[in-house]
């Protein structure tokens, strides 16, 4: 009998804590589709070259309205989503490594409104970049959570699902770019992110890295009032932030192209001599 109120009151506990930072759904029920593990969906936008991409959203591709792909909320688990909204100050934050310095072009993120249609209604990303985990011994050492970096929010092609709404298309997932154009060395960072759209829905909703069979799926950390690890509160497991990172590519130099320069000068200067 006491192991059964200790059960209940951290139950309580954890809906207290998470109720408000995330929006849930209820835990089991019956599966109305058959789950693939996580699977990388190449970014919407005609990218840069992907310096880091920090986890899948499609785990059910096919399978929602219209063909669309899903990101299928797992029945052990009831985060649909982790709030960042900028309208209550939350931020979610997760790392990322560079193996040399890099030069950063833009970074994609993802969120979605409860209720929209697949016509974005995000309007503002803020991001900060920290050399160690925020609230810890992390600094910011690139942006902040003033500046709009939002240049554009298209629909993704996926819908956030449970495993028993299959099909439901009131959860759309916005890919939304944001310019960054910053170099930075090798090392290991933090990216945080805060969404704003409209107030005719609820969220911006963060959905987390979706991989089929595994509960958890990163380490990432939420600001509500202070830095706290982001868990799912039905499995009670860490949860990754999805983001990809992009970046120019640099063109390598080429010694045949300095020889035809050089070839093209020389024949400009014949070319003078003998007519001009």
């Amino acid at each position: 009998m006491k192991k059964i109120i200790l059960s209940i009151i951290f139950s309580m506990a954890i809906i207290l804590a998470f109720g408000q930072a995330q929006e849930l759904a209820p835990v089991g029920g019956t599966s109305n589709v058959t789950l693939n593990p996580g699977i990388t969906i190449p970014p919407l936008t005609s990218a840069p070259a992907i310096v880091w991409d920090n986890g899948p959203l499609v785990n059910s591709p096919g399978t929602g309205s219209g063909g669309a792909d899903e990101s299928v909320l797992q029945s052990s688990m009831n985060t649909l989503g982790l709030g960042f909204q900028t309208s209550v100050g939350y931020i979610i934050a997760d790392d990322f490594v560079l193996s040399v310095t890099t030069e950063i072009s833009s970074i994609m993120v993802y969120g979605y409104q409860t209720g929209s249609s697949t016509t974005s209604t995000m309007s503002d990303v803020y991001l900060e970049i920290y050399d160690g985990q925020p609230g810890v011994e992390g600094t910011v050492v690139w942006g902040d959570m003033v500046t709009n970096r939002m240049v554009s929010s298209t629909w993704s092609g996926i819908y956030r699902v449970s495993e028993t709404t299959s099909g439901a298309t009131n959860r759309p997932i916005m890919e939304c770019v944001c310019e960054v154009n910053t170099s930075l060395p090798a090392g290991t960072y933090w990216l945080a992110i805060q969404m704003n759209g409209s107030s005719s829905y609820s969220g911006p909703w963060c959905p987390p890295v979706t991989i089929t069979g595994q509960t958890t799926t990163g380490n990432a950390v939420q600001y509500t009032s202070s830095w706290n690890p982001a868990i799912d509160s039905g499995s009670i497991t860490g949860q990754g932030v999805p983001f990809v990172i992009l970046s120019n590519p640099v063109v390598p130099f080429n010694i045949y192209y300095l020889v035809l320069v050089f070839a093209l000068i020389g024949v400009g200067i014949v070319v003078k001599r003998r007519f001009f």
